[in-house]
């Protein structure tokens, strides 16, 4: 085996935390990849990871020469690809995490373009809208909905996707339809919270050229987005949602868009993945990929900023 797949391999090890799960991703036997990095370690004279029954860490000399591997695969990976060349081939498994409000209507249906552009990716997909550990939980990269707080991982904003205000007839029937957004603070709302922390999600609204975050009055606060969507249905309460997670009900008349005069703030669509300079290739693969998809889907950049209106 030649230094180069000796790096990647290791590499692999200490982005999985482990010897299993980094020969899973590579589609290696366990011995394959356990010999590679004794080997790596034997050529260098240094001891790269300190291995427990569970997990494996990087020790102070792995940790250095973590650094110095990751550059050298991105310098391999710009040569191989310097003249156009594709350089090394996406393969093996990647294991992502998106929110259920993407995953049906956007996501999933694309997702046989990129099976077809990557057949040697063996996809394991999580749709879940609760936070993630992407280190613990073994999770290549996630999407999620709205601009990610700072941390050690690395997170960018990939897209902005329309969202809508609606409620059921049978709600509009019983408490009137808000012509104004003052008439908000009569009514109440199905609210979407996250977090162990139960954080909800305000009303983003524009108003007079400027953004206002509107907390309203909630009926019942639920943290799935299909359960969201229910509880609007069953007339419990308005709700703001992406526009294409509702789309089918506000077509055939299950939901009614409601102050259609007022625009709505474009959500942020977020990617996160580990602090690491070196991405695998199915890794990269999928964020490119995952990026493209939201470009081609018509959606815009709006203005940040804005202040709140609590309407309780």
């Amino acid at each position: 085996m030649d230094f180069v797949q000796q790096l990647r391999i290791f590499v692999a090890v200490a982005d999985n935390g482990g010897f299993a799960r980094a020969a899973a991703a590579l589609r290696m036997a366990r011995p394959s990849v356990t010999n590679a990095v004794s080997a790596l370690e034997a050529s260098i004279g240094a001891r790269l990871l300190q291995r427990t029954t569970r997990r494996s860490s990087l020790t102070a000399e792995g940790e250095l020469f973590y650094e110095r591997a990751t550059q050298i695969l991105t310098d391999v990976a710009g040569a191989q690809n310097l003249f156009g060349g594709s350089g090394q081939v996406p393969r093996g498994r990647l294991r992502v995490d998106i929110p259920v409000a993407l995953a049906k209507p956007l996501i999933i249906p694309r997702l046989p373009e990129f099976t077809e552009r990557y057949p040697d990716i063996e996809i394991i997909l999580g749709v879940s809208d609760q936070p993630v550990d992407l280190v613990a939980e073994g999770v290549d990269c996630v999407v999620r909905l709205g601009e990610l707080a700072a941390s050690s991982m690395i997170s960018r904003v990939v897209a902005r996707v329309p969202m809508v205000s609606c409620a059921a007839p049978v709600y509009l029937a019983a408490h009137g339809v808000p012509k104004t957004m003052e008439d908000l603070s009569a009514h109440r709302a199905v609210t979407y919270f996250t977090g162990r922390g139960r954080s909800t999600i305000d009303w983003q609204l524009i108003a007079n050229g400027e953004e206002q975050s509107i907390r309203m009055r909630s009926a019942i606060l639920v943290n799935d987005s299909e359960a969201f969507v229910a509880c609007a249905l069953a007339g419990l309460g308005l709700i703001q949602a992406l526009r294409a997670t509702v789309a089918e009900q506000l077509e055939n008349g299950q939901l009614v868009e409601i102050l259609p005069q007022v625009q709505t703030v474009q959500r942020a669509v977020s990617v996160m993945y580990p602090n690491r300079r070196y991405l695998a290739p199915q890794v990269r693969a999928f964020i490119d990929w995952i990026s493209a998809v939201f470009k081609e889907s018509d959606v815009h950049e709006t203005p940040a900023g804005g202040i709140a209106v609590p309407l309780e």
